[in-house]
């Protein structure tokens, strides 16, 4: 059995941070990368990507390119090409993408959804 090594964001390479001491409820909508170390509630929409940081906790059903998380997210996740839990992660909710990778240690409670035609608005 292969080992996944855990990645690390580069967050140079990101065009939006939201720190760790920021708190937003509400909708998001982008088209470039975020990175979410603070709190999040409420709805993110985006055709770029999302990185949910270690110790950043995130309430929202999300709709992304690709999804990154380290942190805490409870609500279903949805990606036009990947989702990536590593190590730390922890997600209560649905995830459906073409390609879902889960790292050693991560905890995972709902329901998984592959294939090629998974992503898109909802």
């Amino acid at each position: 059995m292969a080992e996944i090594h855990e990645q690390r964001a580069d967050e140079t390479k990101i065009d939006t941070v939201m720190a760790e001491d920021i708190s937003f409820d509400g909708e998001v909508t982008y088209t470039k990368d975020l990175m979410i170390k603070g709190t999040f509630t409420g709805k993110i929409r985006s055709t770029g990507d999302l990185y949910i940081a270690e110790g950043a906790s995130v309430e929202a059903d999300i709709t992304a390119h690709s999804v990154n998380i380290w942190g805490k997210v409870t609500g279903n996740i949805t990606a036009t090409a990947r989702v990536e839990l590593q190590g730390s992660a922890e997600v209560t909710g649905d995830i459906t993408a073409p390609k879902i990778i889960m790292g050693t240690g991560c905890r995972f409670d709902g329901m998984s959804r592959m294939g090629s035609n998974t992503g898109g608005q909802s």
